[in-house]
């Protein structure tokens, strides 16, 4: 699960300023009309209300309109079959916290972001000591951009899982293997750090990772985290940190879901070639595939003192269409750090 690193989930019953000050920061202020106009936001930095338009979930770091992505006819078919039982379940249970939060996660599979942003601010609202709420709002604030509010949702349940046994976290799109990878607090915490790092808070990302990293239950955790924290190191001119970081990745580690995160550790190291990742031009693999590993490539050739080609493999992550993607959203904020233009 590249686009999440977790957390799809499953039945009922189971070196410039901080991007945020350029992100809008996205705050629902009422419910949808469903199939209506589009969502009210209001940014924290002005009284000035936005709309965006109908179809439109988020507006990039440069500007641009982000559309709901589209889906093929089977899928969009059975994620709202998905949405209709989760609705089902939360009218028969109208008081249970997990009826609704399967309400928002199903909303977000379909890509209806700011719907899913108002569902799960109702379960903040009604159940503020419940830090899933927080948890998968964080999220959703990720896909559209909003950094900071992902930081102080998931900064905030952080604080109310403390002392907290964790907990395993269900799929909604179960991998091959029918195996979670995660738990709630890896997903707090691993998404904190991307929220930080989208901001250019390096060192505190840096802080995040390597507390997620020292916890990680299993291989895929392992290496998601890995990827961000040695990236955030090398930022930080930690060189001798990140190369320990990369230390314990092998080609042969049992990886489940996080197999495009494996080959750019891989890369890192030193012991794989970039044109074996994708070939020459798109398609070669699936979109989520290109965007998470178009960015790490990009990254790489940044890291090394080639601006040139991370711009071009940046350009590439955004081709793929991926925009919710963690990699198209890391390339966009890349293009923007650098002062480059999507296109």
């Amino acid at each position: 699960m590249t686009l999440a690193r977790a957390g799809s989930g499953g039945s009922f019953a189971a070196m410039v300023p901080p991007l945020a000050r350029f992100a809008p920061r996205l705050l629902a202020l009422s419910a949808l009309v469903a199939g209506g106009a589009g969502c009210v936001t209001r940014t924290s930095t002005t009284s000035s209300v936005t709309e965006l338009p109908a179809g439109t979930e988020a507006v990039s770091l440069f500007r641009e309109p982000l559309r709901a992505p589209s889906l093929a006819p089977e899928v969009k078919q059975r994620l709202e079959a998905d949405l209709a039982a989760a609705r089902s379940a939360l009218n028969a249970h109208p008081d249970s916290a997990l009826a609704l939060i399967w309400v928002g996660r199903r909303l977000g599979y379909l890509g209806r972001f700011q719907e899913a942003i108002e569902v799960f601010s109702q379960g903040v609202a009604k159940y503020p000591a419940d830090a899933r709420f927080l948890r998968f709002r964080g999220h959703r604030y990720i896909s559209v951009r909003s950094f900071a509010n992902a930081e102080d949702d998931l900064a905030r349940a952080r604080q109310l899982q403390l002392g907290v046994a964790d907990e395993v976290e269900p799929d909604g799109a179960p991998n091959a293997r029918g195996i979670p990878t995660s738990t709630l607090q890896t997903n707090i915490r691993y998404h904190l750090g991307l929220a930080q790092h989208l901001q250019g808070r390096f060192a505190q990302a840096a802080e995040t990772f390597r507390e997620d990293l020292a916890v990680a239950p299993n291989v895929d955790t392992r290496v998601a985290t890995s990827y961000w924290l040695h990236e955030t190191l090398r930022r930080l001119g930690r060189a001798a940190e990140a190369r320990r970081v990369l230390d314990p990745i092998t080609r042969d580690l049992p990886v489940i879901e996080n197999g495009s995160y494996h080959r750019l550790l891989l890369l890192y190291k030193g012991e794989l070639p970039p044109d074996s990742l994708l070939g020459p031009t798109p398609g070669a693999v699936n979109a989520l595939d290109e965007a998470t590993m178009g960015n790490g490539i990009g990254t790489w050739h940044l890291l090394n003192g080639r601006r040139a080609e991370a711009v071009a493999w940046y350009r590439r992550s955004l081709a793929s269409g991926s925009w919710a993607s963690f990699g198209c959203i890391a390339a966009e904020a890349e293009l923007h750090r650098l002062g480059e233009q999507p296109r």
